[in-house]
């Protein structure tokens, strides 16, 4: 029987859990490496340098301290960023979330006109519009900086979240109109949105479809292991055998994590990577 594979996610905090819940319910005979790095987010106010060598360590940690033989960057900021630098630290498979989220809208649409939602950070990359280009769409992304504290504020469905959500769809949609295009797909481009998912599925207009970058991750993850590996064997046991790290607010991370994840988090060991 076939060892099962170790697996390394990443992310700046704790969102990354939705790409995480995803691959264990894929992967369910997996081991899993879960890194937050806490004390240094978010990354969005930070140069690209300073990404990559964040990115970097936190990488190199997954694989040399926890012997992870894939690496799930799930977070958009340091896929945008740092996945070059990433792939360059470590000697192992990496992932990002954006090129998945990108191959999962092209499968999707129908029109070849894409909208993209995600944090100011990645839509400033514009990584997410260059992916859908290299794919003959044509992306249109834009920043939604409300939704990410109002899912860690636990308002995954309240009616304000309802109505900021509205809003901005619906500017999102006017622009989209204004460029004469005819979008049918909509990206969730940050791995807090899948909270907000059933939010988001009845603010969009009849029709659309909603792409989960997390779920699009897992997949793409899943192939690469399966690729690369014998992959898992013998009779599916959930929960896979699972261990969490972050390098700050570790009891945050246990109390915010769980809904993210989709069941406890388990004791998040406290980790330090440096300044």
């Amino acid at each position: 029987m076939a060892m099962p594979p170790t697996i390394g996610v990443f992310d700046s905090g704790f969102g990354g859990l939705t790409v995480l819940r995803a691959l264990a319910a894929r992967l369910p005979q997996a081991q899993f490496a879960f890194l937050g790095d806490t004390a240094r987010l978010p990354y969005g106010s930070k140069s690209r340098r300073t990404i990559a060598r964040y990115a970097a360590e936190s990488a190199q940690f997954l694989v040399r301290e926890q012997g992870a033989e894939f690496l799930v960057i799930a977070c958009n900021t340091a896929s945008a960023l740092a996945l070059d630098a990433i792939q360059d630290a470590v000697p192992v498979p990496v992932l990002g979330v954006i090129e998945p989220g990108a191959e999962a809208a092209r499968a999707a649409s129908r029109t070849g006109d894409v909208l993209v939602i995600a944090t100011d950070a990645t839509v400033q990359s514009h990584a997410y519009a260059a992916a859908c280009q290299a794919r003959g769409l044509h992306g249109i992304e834009k920043a939604c900086p409300l939704l990410v504290p109002l899912v860690e504020e636990g308002w995954t469905n309240h009616p304000v979240t309802a109505e900021v959500i509205r809003i901005y769809l619906e500017e999102l949609n006017a622009e989209a109109a204004a460029k004469g295009l005819n979008a049918d797909t909509l990206v969730l481009g940050c791995t807090h949105y899948p909270l907000l998912r059933p939010l988001i599925e009845k603010a969009v207009p009849a029709g659309m479809r909603v792409i989960d970058s997390a779920e699009a991750a897992a997949e793409a993850a899943v192939r690469l292991v399966n690729g690369r590996a014998n992959g898992p064997t013998g009779t599916p046991a959930f929960p896979p055998a699972l261990r969490c790290f972050a390098t700050d607010s570790v009891d945050k991370f246990e109390r915010l994590g769980s809904a993210f994840l989709g069941r406890p988090t388990g004791k998040v060991e406290l980790v330090d990577l440096g300044g």
